[in-house]
């Protein structure tokens, strides 16, 4: 049993910031990545970023050069900065988790609500 627990979201004014944070609990095995998609109003939810054990980091193009998903030094957590915000990065934005004992898991958080609206 995994659970993921996120903060941070809220409402912001385009051009500001928000860091979103996730920490993850329960019985976990080794973890492959952690990562944060999104989904807008009649939208699929789509990859935002993800960071792998190692530390390889990947974007969306909508989002890179503006946000950055790091690991913390407890590595059961993961943030996501987000600089420059658009009306269009307007979401509820989900943390996730790919996990490995016995086969793969994958783990997602409740979801937070970020709205960029002057």
């Amino acid at each position: 049993q995994v659970q993921l627990v996120e903060s941070g979201g809220g409402l912001v004014q385009p051009g500001g910031s928000l860091r979103l944070s996730c920490a993850a609990s329960g019985s976990i095995f080794s973890i492959h990545h952690m990562g944060w998609y999104r989904q807008a109003p009649g939208k699929q939810r789509e990859l935002v970023a993800t960071v792998t054990s190692g530390g390889t980091t990947g974007y969306a193009d909508s989002v890179k050069g503006r946000f950055t998903i790091s690991r913390g030094n407890n590595k059961n957590t993961v943030y996501l900065q987000m600089n420059s915000l658009k009306p269009e990065d307007t979401a509820v934005y989900y943390c996730n988790l790919m996990d490995y004992g016995q086969g793969y898991s994958i783990y997602w958080g409740q979801g937070t609500q970020v709205t960029v609206s002057s």
